[in-house]
C-alpha cells in the first residue's frame, strides 16, 4: 500500500487493462476505467449468439500459461481450468490428414521421409529454446525454410504465412512463429497427445472475478465511455476529457490500441507519435457459425489448398464441449485487401462454400446461426528487430503510460500474456523492478 495515492485512470476493459486495475488497487491507488464498448472483455468479450454467450473470437489455454494460473489461483477460480485431449488436422490438396503427432507425420503423403525428419527435428528445436534474442533478428520464413527445406515450407507453411500476413509474410521475425511453435507443443500430456485447455463458462468466468475484485476494492468501471482526450500541462498528464467532461486524475495508462495514443495527446512529440505509427497491425473478420453437428473431430485444422482462401478453421466445440457445435474461420487481411470491403454476409457465405470441401457429408441445414465479428488490431506486424522497434511503456509526456497487443512479443496473444504485460505496465507506472 502506498503512502501517496495518485489518481490513475486505465483506459481499455480488457484483460489487460482489468489486470492493471487490479493491481494498481492492491497498492493503494484510486482507479477508474474506461471503456468504450458496452461491455468488458475486449477480444475476450462474449456476446447472445443465438440464446448461447459466446466469445467474439476464439480463446485457448496451454500449459505454459502460468500468469494466467496464478490469477486463477489469486482470485479462487482455478477450479473452473479445464483439460481436454483436442486432435489437430490439416487439409492439403483437397484431402484431410490428422495432424499434430510423430504417427500422423509419418502418415502424411504430401512429404517425403527426410523432409518430414526435418520438421519434426525443427519443432523440436523450437520446443527447447529458451532465449529468443537471436531469432529476433532473422525472418520467419528463411528459418524455417533453412530447417525444412523449401518444399516443405511450401506444403505446411506457406499458406499460412500469406492468408494471414499477406504482403508482410516475408518480413516476420522468427522469434514471432517460434515462440508460437514452443507454446503449442509444451502443451501435450505427451508426446502423441496434444491438451489444450478453457476456463468452464468460458473467459467470462475470468472477466466477471476480475470485475468483481476492482469493484469490491473501490475501483470504478465506467462502459460507453472512452477517453476523447489525455488533457497535459507542462508535459505531463493534466486530466481527461470524457465524452466532452473533464475528469481529474494524476496518471493514464491506455491499454487501448498503441496506435490511439497520438490522437489522444495531441501535442506527442512528434518523433514518439513516429514511433508508434511504424507498428503495424493486420485487422480480422472472424466467422462464427452454429452448427447441428461437428464439422470434423479437430480443435484445430490448417488448410493448404488453392481453393480456400482462410489459413483455417476452430471448432471450439471439440475443446470445449459444451452445447452445440461452434466453428470459428478468421479471414486475416489487411484493409488494402479487396475482400475487406465486402459485407459480412459474404464472408459468411464465403465460409460456408468452403465446408463442403472440408467435410463432403456436410449440408447447409446443419447451419443453426451465423455471425462475422472484426477487429482493426488483431494482429502486430512483427519484422526482425521489432523487440527494438516498441516504443517504450513509459511515454514522453509525464504520467501516460501505454501497452498493447504489441507488448506480448515474441509470445502469442493469449489472455495469460494480457495480464503479463498488464501487470508489467504497473510495475514501470510504479517504477518497480520485478
Amino acid at each position: 500500500m502506498t503512502n501517496n495515492p495518485k489518481r490513475y485512470a486505465v483506459l481499455g476493459a480488457g484483460p489487460m487493462g482489468l489486470m492493471c486495475a487490479m493491481e494498481l488497487l492492491k497498492h493503494g491507488h484510486p482507479v477508474d476505467l474506461y471503456e468504450r464498448d458496452d461491455r468488458i472483455g475486449g477480444m475476450s468479450a462474449t456476446f447472445d449468439f443465438d440464446g448461447m454467450e459466446i466469445e467474439r473470437f476464439y480463446h485457448f489455454i496451454c500449459k505454459p500459461d502460468q500468469p494466467l494460473f496464478d490469477l486463477l489461483d489469486e482470485l479462487g477460480i482455478r477450479d473452473k481450468l479445464r483439460w481436454t485431449d483436442t486432435k489437430m488436422g490439416f487439409f492439403y490438396n483437397g484431402k484431410l490428414y490428422r495432424w499434430g503427432t510423430p504417427l500422423s507425420l509419418l502418415a502424411f503423403d504430401g512429404l517425403g521421409i527426410v523432409d518430414k525428419f526435418r520438421y519434426g527435428l525443427h519443432a523440436m528445436y523450437a520446443k527447447s529454446i529458451k532465449d529468443w534474442r537471436a531469432l529476433d533478428k532473422i525472418r520467419a520464413t528463411e528459418w524455417i525454410r533453412k530447417w525444412i527445406g523449401q518444399r516443405a515450407y511450401d506444403v505446411l507453411w506457406r499458406s499460412l504465412f500469406e492468408l494471414k500476413l499477406f504482403e508482410y509474410s516475408d518480413q516476420i521475425s522468427a522469434a514471432w512463429i517460434g515462440t508460437r511453435i514452443k507454446r503449442v507443443a509444451l502443451s501435450r500430456r505427451n508426446l502423441m497427445q496434444e491438451t489444450m485447455g478453457y476456463l468452464e463458462g468460458g473467459s467470462a468466468t475470468l472477466l466477471r472475478k476480475m470485475e468483481a475484485f476492482i469493484l469490491g476494492h473501490g475501483g470504478r468501471i465506467h462502459l460507453k465511455a472512452g477517453i476523447d482526450q489525455v488533457l497535459t500541462r507542462d508535459g505531463r498528464v493534466d486530466g481527461i476529457l470524457v465524452g466532452g467532461e473533464r475528469r481529474e486524475c494524476d496518471v493514464v495508462l491506455s491499454t487501448a490500441p498503441i496506435q490511439y495514443v497520438p490522437r489522444l495527446v495531441p501535442n506527442m512529440p512528434p518523433a514518439f507519435a513516429e514511433r508508434i505509427a511504424a507498428i503495424r497491425n493486420i485487422p480480422v473478420a472472424c466467422v462464427i457459425l452454429k452448427l447441428r453437428q461437428p464439422l470434423t473431430e479437430n480443435f484445430w485444422m490448417n488448410i493448404n489448398d488453392a481453393s480456400i482462401e482462410i489459413p483455417g478453421v476452430i471448432e471450439y466445440s471439440n475443446l470445449n464441449r459444451v452445447g452445440p457445435s461452434i466453428l470459428y474461420a478468421p479471414f486475416y487481411m489487411p484493409k488494402t485487401h479487396p475482400k475487406w470491403a465486402h459485407g459480412n454476409d459474404a464472408l459468411i457465405e464465403e465460409v460456408i462454400g468452403y465446408l463442403p470441401k472440408l467435410n463432403p457429408a456436410f449440408h447447409p441445414d446443419w447451419i443453426m446461426a451465423r455471425h462475422c465479428h472484426r477487429y482493426d488490431f488483431a494482429q502486430a506486424v512483427c519484422p526482425p528487430g521489432f523487440n527494438d522497434m516498441l516504443p517504450p511503456m513509459k511515454t514522453p509526456v509525464e504520467g501516460l503510460y501505454m501497452a498493447d497487443t504489441s507488448y506480448y512479443y515474441p509470445e502469442d496473444r493469449s489472455i495469460s500474456e494480457s495480464v503479463a504485460v498488464g501487470k508489467k505496465l504497473v510495475n514501470v507506472a510504479l517504477e518497480i523492478r520485478a
